[in-house]
């Protein structure tokens, strides 16, 4: 069974892969870790910032993502789960199908995935990436709606 979890360094996405990790003690399943680095050129904000500003914004969420999956892998790590953790960051305009694409693509069996993220604002201008991820995906999608305290 081939398991993905979409992190972007949130405590959602941090519970969602403490589920993951059961699912490699308890069936064997191999987690591939995946962060998603929205693409900002082209849009309308585009012409708003100079060239190197965006270059500089769009830097600093590669190094979120790097961080989210390292941190990610840290946490398998601790669970002696390395050999499972595929460090991977994708370049998207939209987030939700950069995640189908990669299930696609790798043939993952199911997305295990936190209900929201880093940005709650966004969930308004066009839907979480949660529902969307759920209504597209493939492969069934197990959502954890809140870290446990």
């Amino acid at each position: 069974m081939k398991i993905l979890v979409p992190v972007d360094g949130s405590a959602h996405s941090k519970e969602a892969l403490k589920v993951a990790m059961d699912f490699v003690k308890t069936k064997g399943a191999e987690v591939l870790v995946i962060s998603v680095v929205a693409h900002i050129g082209g849009l309308v904000v585009d012409h708003e910032i100079s060239p190197s500003r965006r270059e500089r914004i769009t830097a600093g969420f590669e190094k979120i993502a790097e961080d989210a999956v390292k941190d990610a892998c840290a946490i398998m790590s601790a669970e002696n789960i390395t050999s499972s953790c595929t460090k991977t960051i994708v370049t998207s305009i939209s987030v939700p199908d950069a995640i189908i694409d990669f299930v696609e693509k790798e043939q993952i069996d199911l997305v295990i995935m936190g209900s929201r993220g880093l940005s709650p604002s966004a969930r308004f201008k066009m839907g979480s990436v949660a529902s969307q991820v759920v209504r597209d995906c493939p492969c069934s999608v197990y959502l954890v709606k809140t870290p446990a305290v």
